[in-house]
C-alpha cells in the first residue's frame, strides 16, 4: 500500500471506519452485507495488510470524502480523497463456499458468512427476545432484517453449521469461527444452543470457535461451553454507562454491568486470560473517559475490550445517529492500544473471535 504524507495506514483505517467509503464498483470483492446481526452495511477492505470492515451502505458513506475506484486486473483499487489518489487497497474475494447449498437447497451463505478475510460467522438463532419488543429492543440492532429479507434462516441446525464450516475451511482456508445468537427465553441466555452447535462443528472440522451470548444466570455454563468445544467467549457490553444503556438498549440493560463483571471474572477462570472479550460501541453517548475506565478494569481481569466505532444501520431507530468522528476514535484507541499492550492481552493472542479478527476496529494497529 502507498499513502501520502497526510494519512498513515492506521489513520486511514480509522477515518474509513468513521466516514465510510464510496464504491465506483459495488460488486468488487466479496459481497457487502445489509441488515442482519453483527457488523452490517459494511464491506471488507484490505489496507496495508489489515482487513477491516468499512461502511458502504450508510448515509455517511454516501457523502464520504473517500472513493474506491474500480479494481484493476490484479484486484487492487485506488482510493481517492476528492480527486487525489491517497492509497491502494484490495477487497477479499467472494469465498467459494458461497456457491454451495445444502441437500435441502439452503444456500451456504444463508447459514454462515465471511467476515474480514478469514473468519466464518453465523447467528445461530436469528430471533431475539429483546428485538421482538419495541420497548426492549437494542436500538442499533437489525437482527431481524436479513431474516425478513429471506437472506438467512431462523435457526441454523448443528448439522448445517458443521457442513458449512467444513466446506469453508477446506475450500477457502477459513481460520476461525464466530457463533453468536439472539437471546432466547430461558436462563442460559443462548449458551445451550451454542454448546450443541460447537459440538457438531468440532466433530466435523478442527477450527477454533468463539461463542457469544449474554451472561447466563448460572456460571456453570462457561464450563459447559468450553467442554463443548468453544475456545473463546464474547459477552458484549456494547454501552458502558448505565443511563446510556437504559436509553439505547432497555431490554439488555436489565442485565446490569455488575453481573457482566462477575461473569467475566468467572469466565476468565475457565477460558484463560485474553480468551474472554467484550464488544464496546463507541459513539453512542459514552465518554472517552468512561470507556477507558471500564477497559482498564476489564484488562485487569484478563478480558479483551474490543472497542469499535458505532455504524448506523438503515431501518433501525438509530439509522440517523452519526458515527463517532475519526478524532474521537483516535483519541480513544491510542491510549487503549497502549493499555492493551501493557496488559499483554494483544488481539493476536486470542484463539478465535471478533477481537482476533479485528476487522470492525483499527484497535489492533494501535497495539504495536
Amino acid at each position: 500500500m502507498t499513502t501520502n504524507a497526510v494519512l498513515s495506514p492506521r489513520e486511514l483505517m480509522t477515518e474509513l471506519q468513521s466516514l465510510g467509503l464510496r464504491l465506483v464498483d459495488p460488486a468488487a470483492g466479496a459481497p457487502s452485507r445489509k441488515g442482519g446481526a453483527g457488523p452490517s452495511d459494511h464491506k471488507a477492505v484490505t489496507v496495508d495488510g489489515h482487513t477491516i470492515m468499512v461502511p458502504v451502505h450508510t448515509s455517511t458513506a454516501w457523502t464520504s470524502p473517500f472513493t474506491a475506484q474500480a479494481p484493476d486486473a490484479q484486484g487492487n483499487s485506488v482510493i481517492t480523497r476528492g480527486s487525489i489518489p491517497i492509497a491502494t487497497v484490495s477487497f477479499p474475494k467472494q469465498p467459494r463456499f458461497y456457491g454451495l447449498s445444502t441437500a435441502e437447497g439452503v444456500p451456504y451463505s444463508h447459514i454462515a458468512t465471511l467476515h474480514g478475510s478469514d473468519v466464518l460467522a453465523t447467528t445461530v438463532l436469528q430471533t431475539c427476545i429483546r428485538y421482538e419488543s419495541r420497548k426492549k429492543t437494542c436500538k442499533f440492532c437489525s437482527i431481524g432484517q436479513s431474516l425478513a429479507a429471506g437472506r438467512t434462516v431462523a435457526h441454523k441446525t448443528p448439522q448445517q453449521l458443521a457442513e458449512v464450516a467444513k466446506a469453508a475451511v477446506e475450500l477457502d482456508g477459513i481460520k476461525h469461527m464466530v457463533l453468536t445468537t439472539g437471546t432466547p427465553p430461558g436462563s442460559d441466555r443462548g449458551a445451550a444452543v451454542l454448546c450443541e452447535s460447537a459440538r457438531a462443528i468440532k466433530a466435523a472440522v478442527d477450527i477454533p470457535i468463539q461463542g457469544q451470548c449474554e451472561p447466563p444466570d448460572d456460571d456453570i455454563w462457561f464450563e459447559r461451553m468450553r467442554d463443548a468445544g468453544i475456545d473463546t467467549l464474547g459477552m458484549h457490553l456494547e454501552v458502558v454507562t448505565p443511563e446510556v444503556r437504559e436509553q439505547i438498549m432497555p431490554g439488555k440493560a436489565t442485565v446490569p454491568i455488575s453481573r457482566y463483571m462477575t461473569a467475566f471474572e468467572a469466565a476468565v477462570k475457565v477460558f484463560g486470560r485474553g480468551q474472554v472479550s467484550t464488544y464496546i460501541l463507541a459513539g453512542l453517548g459514552d465518554t472517552q473517559e468512561a470507556i477507558l475506565d471500564i477497559c482498564k478494569q476489564l484488562l485487569a481481569m484478563g478480558v479483551y475490550p474490543f472497542v469499535v466505532p458505532f455504524v448506523p444501520i438503515s431501518g433501525t431507530p438509530l439509522e440517523d445517529h452519526p458515527s463517532p468522528s475519526p478524532e474521537f476514535m483516535k483519541a480513544l484507541l491510542e491510549p487503549l492500544g497502549a493499555m492493551v499492550k501493557a496488559a499483554d492481552l494483544r488481539s493476536t493472542d486470542i484463539k478465535a473471535g471478533c477481537g482476533k479478527c479485528g476487522a470492525c476496529s483499527s484497535l489492533s494497529v494501535f497495539e504495536t
